[in-house]
C-alpha cells in the first residue's frame, strides 16, 4: 500500500516536471492591444454667417455702427472683437480671462448675427451701443488685449449644429443662473446654462460682493408700470419665488407679483446690482433692497474667470466651467 502511493507521488511529479517544461519552451504570443475606443464624432455643421463670410476658414469683415460717431465702418473681425475684450473687461486682467472673454465675444457675434440677421442700425452687422450688444472700447485696447485674441483667434464655442448663447456678468455672488431666473428668459432653457459655483475673486469691489440700494416709493411704483404692473401704493415688498440657484423671480408688493429680473431693470441694473436678494423692506417713503453679486448671474462670471485664470486655469477651462457640454472650435486661422 506505502509503496503504491510512492509510485503514484513520482506520476505526478514527472508530469508537473513535463508540463512546466513544455510551458518554457513555448514561445510567449504577443498580446494583443485592446480595441481602441473611438472618440466622439466632433463634426459641426457650423459655418460662419452668409451674410458676413468671404469665404470658408477666412475672417470676416464686419460692418460695424458705432455708436460713439454716429457711422458705419468696415472692421475685420478680430479687431473688433479686441475692442469688444477691452471695453467689456479690464486690460490688465489676466491674459487667459481676457482670451475667455475674446472667444465669448466671438461666440456672442456669431450668435447675434445667426439668430437676429444684423443689427437694428440698417445696413450695419452689429454696433457698439450696450443696450443692443456688447460694449466696445478701442481706445483701451492694449499688447494684453492683443495677445489674448491673437491666441484665440478665430475660436467659438459651440452647441451641437448652432453657436451657443454666452451670457456673461460681472459678479455671480458665488453662483451662477439658469436663463429663466437670471434673465426671465421665455425660450426653453438652453441645456449648457446650468447653476454652478463660481469661485468670485476677493479683490472684486466690496459693492459688488454686497451692495444696499434705497428708492423711493415712486421710483419703485414707476418701475413697476414699466412691467405692466401699475398700482397706486404698497406697504410691504418681499422676495416671491426663488429660482435654482437661490435669486428670486418674483418680487411681491403687497400681493401682487411682479418679474424680479424684469424690475430690475426697470430700477436701474447699476442700482438694483442682481436678484440674489438678501433683504427688501419698506421704510417710510423709501424702499430698501440689499444683494449679493454684480449682473444677471448667467453664464460665465468675469470676476469668477479673473480668479480661476490666478489660479492657472486656461480660458477653456474657464469656459467649460460656466458652459456645459460645448464644443469649442476654430472657424478661420
Amino acid at each position: 500500500m506505502y509503496k503504491r502511493s510512492i509510485q503514484r507521488l513520482v506520476c505526478l511529479t514527472m508530469v508537473v516536471l513535463v508540463v512546466l517544461a513544455f510551458a518554457g519552451c513555448r514561445k510567449e504570443e504577443p498580446r494583443k492591444p485592446l480595441p481602441s475606443i473611438p472618440e466622439k464624432d466632433k463634426t459641426h455643421h457650423v459655418k460662419i454667417p452668409d451674410s458676413i463670410s468671404i469665404g470658408d476658414n477666412k475672417e470676416p469683415a464686419l460692418k460695424v455702427y458705432i455708436e460713439q460717431e454716429k457711422q458705419i465702418k468696415d472692421i475685420k473681425f478680430e479687431d473688433y472683437i479686441a475692442g469688444v475684450v477691452a471695453g467689456e473687461m479690464k486690460n490688465d486682467w489676466p491674459e487667459e480671462a481676457l482670451a475667455a472673454q475674446a472667444i465669448i465675444a466671438r461666440s456672442y457675434v456669431m450668435n447675434f448675427i445667426e439668430t437676429k440677421g444684423g443689427s437694428r442700425y440698417k445696413g450695419a452687422h452689429i454696433s457698439t451701443d450696450i443696450e443692443e450688444a456688447q460694449a466696445w472700447n478701442s481706445s483701451a485696447i492694449n499688447e494684453r488685449v492683443r495677445k489674448a485674441v491673437k491666441n484665440t483667434r478665430g475660436m467659438v464655442i459651440v452647441y451641437g449644429d448652432g453657436f451657443a448663447k454666452t451670457w456673461f456678468h460681472a459678479h455671480s455672488g458665488g453662483r451662477t443662473a439658469t436663463a429663466k431666473e437670471g434673465l426671465a428668459y421665455k425660450e426653453p432653457e438652453p441645456p449648457y446654462i446650468q447653476v454652478v459655483d463660481s469661485p468670485d475673486s476677493r479683490e472684486a469691489p466690496k459693492n459688488d460682493v454686497g451692495w444696499t440700494a434705497m428708492f423711493t416709493k415712486q421710483e419703485l411704483l414707476k418701475a413697476m408700470a414699466d412691467t405692466g404692473r401699475e398700482i397706486e401704493d404698497f406697504q410691504k415688498i418681499s422676495i416671491g419665488q426663488k429660482g435654482p440657484s437661490g435669486r428670486a423671480v418674483t418680487i411681491m408688493v403687497d400681493d401682487i407679483q411682479v418679474s424680479a429680473p424684469e424690475l430690475r431693470l426697470a430700477l436701474g441694473s447699476t442700482k438694483m446690482k442682481s436678484t440674489l436678494l438678501d433683504k427688501l423692506s419698506v421704510e417710510g417713503d423709501k424702499v430698501k433692497i440689499s444683494g449679493r453679486g454684480y449682473g444677471h448671474g448667467v453664464g460665465m462670471s468675469q470676476w469668477g474667470a479673473y480668479s480661476m485664470a490666478k489660479q492657472g486655469k486656461s480660458a477653456q477651462d474657464i469656459i467649460r466651467h460656466y458652459y456645459k457640454n460645448i464644443d469649442i472650435i476654430k472657424l478661420w486661422e
